[in-house]
Order: structure tokens, then C-alpha cells, then sequence
């Protein structure tokens, strides 16, 4: 187990005017891109956006009080390009439009380090490459920033050029708001390995297919489906948000005694040395870059269609059809997918 000290900032650690004269182009305005925008403009940094110009986000962002310029042109204007827009489409943006207007002594910064890591982007010698990656998504980082406080969020420095770049993106963090929780230092590299092996084996995959397969078991052995909804899924929130407030032990200790030994003494039953032997399968095939590889082949042969194929059978699955229906009726004034 590692064992080195991480090193942490928080507020009082940070100086925001490293970066107060210089202008901060943010490239994209999805989730994080109008969250992170927002947070740094109203901390008072020197926000611009470069957008499609014929791209829905274009108006929206004029509206919530920003200059937007193509992007092109706000690569131009910039000293710091951070680089919000999805992994898949960032090589070619930078190639065609960041790349012919970069200056020495620029920043670029990433809230991912996919495209850094597995070499998508040459990078120039000439220029600072940083990252700050909040650890919530977008919608969090803009609402935790509007109640005074922030999310927490991972820093690192690929490469220092300037003999500022770590100033730059601290400043940068605590534009965001993420100071106040806590700013964590960790690489390019173990940031994009271990943020793939958590959504493939845990947040994502990992409790899709637990709740998948805990809710067929239950209605193969002839239990109603909207009573192994409930158990397999429903509650599944509330036991989370014990967790992410109180730790595992917490959660334990705020469960009945019946659901404490049963979990305690059952769990490994359904995640066990076999699951992990395939965790280990998932992390070796991100760590050679096989999954990257695999995933961007797929998006440039099939584009949306490389998971679309995967969300239409997910839509055909009996535990989507009964929550669909058991969501409607609690929330019954609620858009629900």
C-alpha cells in the first residue's frame, strides 16, 4: 500500500492573484465547462469562452454573462486554455483550432488526463500542461460554490515550463471554489487510470451490474419485480449517502443489526475473489492502454453508436420498464427518463 504523504492545499495556502491578470479560456460549456466558468468569473478571474459558433451552448453562455468568442479566436486571446469538451473530440479540436494560435509560455489545463496520458495531444515543449479535476460533477461544483463552500479536487503538473504551473493551477482550483473543501496532488497518469477503473468496475459498470443482477436473481426465483426494485435499487441511494457521509463503518453502524450481519458476513458472496480477479482484468487493460485504444477505435468507426448499441438494450431490460413506472408515482410532477 502507498504509503508517501499526498500533499493538500486549502484556502488559505493558495494566492489567486497568480493568475488574476491573466485571461482563461474555457473551451466547451457542458456540465463541468459552465460550472467551472461560472465559479472562476464570480472569484474574479478573466474568463472568456470559445465555442462553436453554431453550437447550442454559444447563447447560453452569453446569457449566464460571458464574452464568447470561436474558439480559434479565444485560443488566441488566452494565456490559460483549459479544455473541457469530451476526451473523444479533444485531439482534433486541439490539432485544427488550439494548437495554430498557442504562444509560449501558455497554459494548457485539463479536467481529465486521458488525452495528455495517452499521448492524443502532442504537446509543444514551450507551454505549461496542469489539471484541475473536481471530484463532483458539474452540476455539484456550481451548486456547493453558490452555498459557500466547494468540492474537492485533484491538481497536477505534466509539464512546468513557465516555473509556474503549479501556482497556476492551484489559483485556478480555488477559482473554482475547490480550496475550501481541499485540493489533492496526483499525476496525469493516476488520474485518468484510476478514475477509468472506478467508473468501469465500481460507479458505473461495476453497480449497474450488481443492481442488474441482484434484481434477476430475486425475480428468477419468482419475487415481484417491483419489490426487487425497491430492494435492488431504490434504496441503494440511501445506503450510499450513509456511506459518503459516515464511511462504510458508519453506514454499518446506521443499519438495523439484522442488515449489519447479514452484510457483513454475506457481501463477499456476491463480490468476492472472482469479481476481483476481474477488477484486476479491467485495470491491467487500462493500464496498457487497451481500453483506450478499444474505446477510441469504437467512437471513430460507430461515433454515438459505440454505446447507444448498449443503452438500447439497457432500455429493454425489465428493471428499467418497472422503475419507470414505480418513478412516476413518487415523483409524479417530475420529467423522468
Amino acid at each position: 500500500m502507498k504509503t508517501a504523504l499526498i500533499r493538500k492545499w486549502y484556502d488559505s495556502d493558495i494566492n489567486i492573484n497568480e493568475i488574476k491578470n491573466e485571461k482563461i479560456a474555457v473551451i466547451g460549456y457542458g456540465n463541468q465547462g459552465a460550472a467551472q466558468s461560472n465559479n472562476m468569473h464570480d472569484s474574479g478571474l478573466n474568463i472568456i469562452l470559445g465555442l462553436r459558433k453554431d453550437g447550442a451552448s454559444w447563447e447560453k453562455a452569453e446569457s449566464d454573462g460571458h464574452k464568447v468568442y470561436e474558439i480559434e479566436k479565444a485560443a488566441e486571446l488566452a494565456d490559460i486554455i483549459h479544455i473541457l469538451v469530451p476526451d473523444v473530440m479533444q485531439s482534433d479540436i486541439y490539432t485544427d483550432k488550439i494548437a495554430p494560435n498557442l504562444k509560449e509560455g501558455n497554459a494548457l489545463c485539463f479536467s481529465h488526463g486521458a488525452a495528455i496520458h495517452w499521448k492524443w495531444i502532442p504537446i509543444p515543449k514551450s507551454v505549461d500542461v496542469i489539471m484541475i479535476a473536481p471530484k463532483s460533477p458539474g452540476q455539484r461544483v456550481r451548486e456547493v460554490y453558490l452555498e459557500n463552500f466547494g468540492t474537492p479536487a485533484l491538481v497536477a503538473v505534466e509539464q512546468d515550463f513557465s516555473g509556474r504551473a503549479l501556482n497556476r493551477v492551484l489559483a485556478m482550483a480555488k477559482g473554482v471554489g475547490c480550496s475550501k473543501a481541499g485540493i489533492l496532488e496526483t499525476t496525469f497518469k493516476e488520474e485518468v487510470e484510476t478514475d477509468f477503473f472506478g467508473e468501469q468496475v465500481d460507479l458505473c459498470g461495476g453497480v449497474d451490474q450488481l443492481i442488474r443482477n441482484s434484481f434477476e436473481t430475486l425475480v428468477e426465483a419468482g419475487y415481484t419485480p417491483e419489490i426487487a426494485y425497491f430492494e435492488c435499487l431504490h434504496e441503494l441511494k440511501l445506503i450510499v449517502d450513509l456511506i459518503q457521509r459516515y464511511g462504510i463503518g458508519g453506514m454499518y453502524r446506521r443499519v438495523s443489526e439484522t442488515a449489519r450481519y447479514g452484510g457483513l458476513t454475506r457481501g463477499k458472496y456476491a463480490v468476492g475473489e472472482a469479481s476481483k480477479e476481474g477488477m484486476r482484468k479491467a485495470l491491467n487493460e487500462i493500464q496498457s492502454g487497451e481500453f483506450a485504444e478499444e474505446w477510441i477505435e469504437a467512437y471513430k468507426k460507430e461515433g454515438k453508436q459505440a454505446f447507444d448499441k448498449y443503452m438500447d438494450e439497457l432500455k429493454e431490460h425489465p428493471i428499467e420498464q418497472v422503475g419507470l413506472t414505480l418513478r412516476k408515482m413518487m415523483w409524479p410532477n417530475k420529467e423522468l427518463e
